[in-house]
This record gives structure tokens, sequence and C-alpha cells, in this order.
């Protein structure tokens, strides 16, 4: 097992508890464009719904 005493719990303890988000503070900026196809009408989505759905 090792030698486990109080300092190393504590040691532990700090560690698990520290939160670094340094890297969390800046936004990420996002750039290009979204395609989509709307060739689909309602009714052809809804019956693939209830295709997939009856699986």
């Amino acid at each position: 097992m090792g030698a486990y005493d109080a300092a190393e719990h504590q040691r532990r303890e700090e560690k698990a508890s520290a939160v670094d988000a340094s890297s969390d503070d800046e936004r990420s900026d996002y750039e290009g464009t979204v395609e989509y196809d709307v060739a689909d009408d309602t009714e052809d989505l809804l019956a693939q719904f209830r295709e997939i759905k009856s699986r």
C-alpha cells in the first residue's frame, strides 16, 4: 500500500479541491458557415420519425 499519513491525506485533499479555470477564462470565436437542406417537407420528416420510433 505504501506510506499514507495525515500529510499525504491533506496533500491529496488540497489537490482534489483546487480548480484551475485559467483555460475557461476566454471565449472562443468561431467563424464559418452552416448549411442545411430544407428539401424535406413536414410529412416526409414525420414519416421518417414514425419509422424510427416504431423500431
